[in-house]
Formats: C-alpha cells, structure tokens, sequence
C-alpha cells in the first residue's frame, strides 16, 4: 500500500518514501521499531516545510516529539488515524466589573500558542477569547484586554518597536489600566526591560515582561504559569515598576519578579533562565500570594502621573573586549558614524594598551565611551590599575556596576536627548532605576558548581 502524496504533508525524498513504503500517512497513530528493536508509539507529525528530508517525526504519548532517522526504521505499523487541528479553542472572557483592567501588549513571543506544523512555526494565541480558552484561570484574576502592537521575534525588536511600545504603554495608563502585561520573546527581553525603564517613569501601575521557553504544545511548558503570575502582579502586586516575571526554580512554585535594569537571560533553554545580577529580585509571585523580596521599589499609586519619554539613538554598540583585539576596531566604528560605545571590559574595566590611541581618536570625534565589566557581578573600578587609570584620564566613563545591556540602553536613551560631554557624564552616572546600586548583597552572588560534595550534599538535604 502507498500512501497518497497530499497525506504527507511537509515529508520529502527518503523520509516521504519511508512513510509510502509502510503505507501510513501523516496524522497515523503509529507503532515503529527501530533498527535496536526500540518501539515508540505516537502520531506521525508533519515536517516544516524548511527541514531535511532524513527524519520521521512522532508525537509520543508523553506529548513529547522525537525525529527518528529514516536508516534506523526497521518497521512501522498503522494503529489508526485521526487528523489533528491544533487550534486553542476560544471563548468569550467573562466580565467582572469589581476585577482589575488588565492591558496584555503583544509584540511577539510564544507565551501562549499552538503548534503550526506546516512550517513549524509556533502561532501565538493572542485574542482574549484565545487566552481564555487556552488560560481560562485569568478570568479570575483580572478584566482582560489585548492589543497586538507587532509580531516579531525579539531579536529584531529595535527603536521602532522600543519607541510604539513606550508610547502604548503611556495611553493604556492613561485610559485606565490596572496594570499592563507585555508578551516578549525570552531572548532579548531583558533589553527591552531596560529601554522601558528608561523610557516610562514613575509608573503608577506594575508593568511587567512575560514570555516562555518552551511553547505551549510541550508538557514542561511554562508558558501558562508565567502567564498567570505575570497577569497577578500586574492586576493585584504593589511594585509598579518595569519587571520581568519569569520561573523562580525549575519547579512551578513561582515566579521571580525582577527589576528591568538588573535582569539578564542566563541559560539559552531552562525555564528559570531569567536571574537578577548585582541585586536581590523584587519579590516572588504564586498563584495565591506575594512575597516581597527588595524594599526598595516604586510602589502602586493611582495618583502619579506617568511619564513617557521615547527617545532612542541607534548609533550605539557595545564592544565586548578580548586579549589581542585590533585597533581597526574602534577606529571602524567612528567612520561609520557611531556616537556611543559601551565597553564590556575585563577585571575591574580594563582593554589592552594598543586600543588607548583609537579610543582617544573617537572620544575627540565627539564618540561617547563607557565602560561596564563583563564579569556581571561586580564594579568597574578603573582606578586600582595604572591601565584603568590611563583609561580615566582618556575621557572614558565607568558605570559601576550597570549591566553591558543595561549600559547599551541607557546610552541610546541618553544620546536620544544630548550629545553634550558633561551631561552625557551626567545622566549616564545617575541612577534612573536601579540600574546602579551602591552595593551588591553579600549573599547573592553564590557559586553552586555542580559535583562538589558540599553543593550535592545541600542538594540533598533540600530535594523535596
């Protein structure tokens, strides 16, 4: 038996070949025995129409894919047949006048969403009804509202997007809301946080930052946990702030609240990836209360006046330092017309001799140089060396203990309003929001190396 082209939807060459030859079509539920004499058991998915042609793709009964290599198909046998339709259904969100004005902003991200396997791209369920359907805890949370400002990945969020996105921000607190939610992509989140801290000031609402690692059709999803905390501190917490809410552990039993300025992506797939850097997180979040972690923080107020100032140069970067880097490096970067540089130095802010003469060609260009660390924890303290000094008395400004991404931000923000030295000195050396403290707890920068007896020793004795 063959099965018919059109039942093998994205499958091609000898992966299309291998299902005609056993006579089972995408959508089969299916019994294949590899060349080992493994069996799995699932349904035959269908290929992104961008992947190879090599691999079988099955979701397994644990909701899990696995791709099995057409060379190691021994057999594979039809159980049955069902086409699936991987739509999250929608419903109408209930209104309760004594609840919360939630505004969910979408600008991409997966924090919701089901699985298109045509091209094996995620599609995000955005419309409240959708939400509802797929969340249907958040009706009783908080009055919901959505609006899609654009739908990008979050590598490709830039000014444009940093601008619309302040500005909304700025109406929906004037039109009433309770709190906003932004749907972000996990990968350059933390950006975006800091811009906004930068870009609305005294918030008299909680503005917070969600997304997921791993997309709603896979069981360890934590896409509707952080939905459901990041709505909560929205609608009901007292920190009205730019925040990140992610997963505090690798369990579900809360959410980290983190501040927008000291907040950094850790891990490229863990769901606790998120992870407050220089400082303690604001405070946890769970599905039935808060838990105050920071005293210091902006706190919910009704009668402040927000202030929304979207000003954004581009012509910025950072320089991310390394043993032998070039001269031609810096020197390329003012011919091309960048007006700032944030260095991510080594030690306590340091980059090699052969780099003063280019860097002091670009500070007498009227090019803005700062130095933050690359350490992450820590301060720049160019002082202590004759290198870090030398740099000093090159006009370079050194910014404590500010994050490289942080840094980048705020130098955009800041070169959106001045070109003027002193005041660039100024504003990039003043704290907005958080974004410099005068110092790191003594308690947070803790080093657990996996394997040393001691660490699986407290691993044990915690465990539950």
């Amino acid at each position: 038996m063959t099965a018919a082209r059109d039942e093998l939807k994205g499958y091609k060459g000898r992966a299309r070949a291998t299902l005609a030859g056993f006579g089972v079509r995408v959508w089969s539920e299916v019994r294949l025995v590899n060349d080992a004499g493994s069996v799995f058991e699932g349904v035959i998915l269908p290929r992104s129409e961008t992947f190879d042609d090599l691999h079988i793709v099955i979701k397994m009964k644990n909701g899990y894919n696995i791709g099995i290599h057409v060379e190691r198909v021994a057999e594979i046998t039809e159980l049955g047949y069902k086409e699936a339709f991987y739509k999250i259904p929608e419903k109408a969100f209930p209104a309760r006048p004594q609840l919360p004005k939630v505004t969910l902003l979408g600008t991409g991200g997966t924090i919701a969403s089901r699985l298109d396997y045509r091209t094996g791209a995620v599609i995000p369920a955005f419309t409240p009804g959708e939400l509802y359907g797929a969340v249907p805890e958040l009706a009783d949370i908080c009055n919901l509202t959505t609006k899609k400002l654009f739908g990008v990945f979050s590598e490709n969020m830039a000014k444009e997007q940093y601008i619309a996105l302040a500005v909304a921000i700025g109406e929906e607190i004037d039109a009433g809301a309770d709190g906003i939610v932004i749907g972000h992509g996990t990968d350059t989140m933390g950006h975006t946080a800091a811009i906004l801290s930068f870009m609305v000031q005294d918030s008299p609402v909680p503005i917070v930052l969600v997304g997921s690692q791993r997309s709603s059709d896979r069981p360890s999803s934590d896409a509707a946990l952080n939905l459901i905390h990041s709505v909560r501190a929205a609608a009901w917490g007292d920190i009205a702030e730019v925040m990140i809410c992610m997963f505090g552990p690798t369990s579900d039993r809360y959410g980290l609240l983190h501040r927008g300025t000291r907040c950094r992506k850790m891990h490229s797939s863990y769901r606790s990836t998120f992870r407050t850097i220089g400082d303690v997180p604001l405070g946890t979040v769970s599905r039935d209360r808060f838990t105050y972690l920071n005293k210091e923080y902006n706190r919910r107020d009704a009668g402040r006046k927000v202030r929304i100032d979207p000003v954004y140069d581009d012509r910025t970067t950072i320089l991310y330092y390394y043993p032998g880097m070039h001269p031609d490096l810096v020197d390329a970067l003012v011919e091309k017309g960048y007006h700032g540089i944030v260095i991510a130095g080594t030690g306590l802010g340091h980059v090699n001799k052969p780099l003063y003469p280019p860097l002091e060609r670009a500070i007498a260009a009227g090019v803005h140089v700062v130095m933050a660390v690359q350490t992450l924890w820590g301060y720049a303290q160019m002082y202590v060396y004759d290198t870090g000094r030398d740099l000093l008395d090159l006009g370079i400004v050194p910014l404590e203990n500010m994050l490289p991404e942080t840094a980048l931000m705020k130098l955009s923000w800041v070169l959106g309003h001045t070109r003027d030295r002193a005041e660039v000195t100024r504003l990039m050396r003043t704290p907005v929001s958080h974004e410099i403290t005068d110092r790191e707890p003594h308690n947070g920068y803790l080093i657990m190396q996996g394997g040393l007896p001691e660490t699986e020793e407290w691993i044990k004795s915690h465990w539950k």
